[in-house]
């Protein structure tokens, strides 16, 4: 039977992995700080150690430190340490295993022109330290002859990250986001954990991977809301006083040393510009992606989803 060992296991998307791997029959080895939802858990510090990973056959990557943190604070440091650092205890553990190393599309040059991306777009330029170290740890994987996926604004059940950023910015019913609606790609997190394990054969490099078809900005953000028992009403602040507000807030956040803005400039890129991912290589590979965001919604999204027809 093959073994897979899933890093980061105890969170959302290597929780996920797991119990994918689980479903197959494969053996699962979970390793990272916390235990996964399922297999035999192996402690490893990231930031620190050089994990075990004796019995495993295969490696998928999946810890990784995440967030928006302001330049030079220790959550730098120590999203540099494990999502760069790590990754290089990762690759000299697994001595030659097939390595499916978890990207994100943050690592794509920001700004305008990423209507249709392919993995050929620029890689570089990145607004914050989570894009930067993990451009700088996909180059070693890459290098090191892993598999890179690049997904972008991951959601489903138990989503940590983009479902509570959103909640948390309604205030009196109303969310204002910058700029009118655009085009962007999500990730329904079992389309990434079936390209996770399909992707151990893949040939090395870095692939995307998203939904279907890409979603329109506010009609997606109403849906999420929604499957929440939220129905806000979307206000739309004009981009350079987004801009403007992104500025200042990552100021105050370094004099009043915070761990992060309440507003970032990286934010307001992933939210204010059209973002596709173009998945066409990892379709070439046999990968589809049948989850959309109206499986989750429980509701069809207008603007486009598989069944009707939509940032990281």
């Amino acid at each position: 039977m093959t073994t897979v060992a899933v890093t980061g296991a105890g969170g959302f998307c290597g929780s996920h992995v797991a119990l994918a791997a689980a479903a197959r029959g494969l053996g699962v080895l979970c390793v990272g700080r916390r235990p996964g939802p399922v297999g035999r858990h192996v402690p490893w510090d990231a930031a620190r150690d050089v994990p075990d990973l004796s019995g495993a056959d295969v490696v998928v990557h999946c810890a990784a430190a995440v967030g928006d943190p302001i330049p030079g604070s220790p959550a730098e440091a120590v999203m540099r340490a494990v999502n760069v650092d790590g990754t290089a205890r990762l690759l000299e553990a697994a001595g030659g295993r097939p390595v499916v190393w978890m990207s994100s599309a943050s690592v794509y040059t920001p700004g305008p022109g990423r209507s249709r991306i392919t993995e050929d777009h620029p890689v570089r330029g990145q607004l914050n330290a989570y894009g930067r170290t993990k451009a700088a740890g996909e180059a070693l994987a890459v290098a090191a002859g892993a598999v890179a996926l690049r997904p972008r604004a991951v959601y489903g059940a138990g989503d940590p990250h983009l479902v509570p950023r959103l909640l948390s910015r309604v205030r009196r019913g109303l969310l204002l986001l910058p700029g009118p609606s655009v085009r962007l790609s999500l990730t329904a997190v079992e389309n990434l954990a079936d390209a996770c394990l399909l992707a151990t054969g893949w040939p090395p490099g870095a692939y995307n991977i998203a939904d279907p078809v890409p979603y329109d900005r506010d009609e997606a953000v109403r849906a999420v809301l929604r499957a929440h028992g939220v129905r806000p009403r979307i206000g739309h602040v004009p981009l350079p006083l987004a801009r403007t507000a992104a500025g200042t807030a990552e100021r105050l956040a370094r004099v009043r040393h915070r761990a992060e803005p309440v507003l970032s400039r990286y934010a307001v890129d992933q939210l204010a510009h059209s973002v596709v991912l173009d998945v066409g290589r990892a379709e070439s590979r046999g990968w589809t992606a049948p989850r959309t965001l109206a499986d989750y919604a429980g509701a069809p999204v207008p603007g486009g989803t598989g069944a009707t027809s939509a940032d990281g």
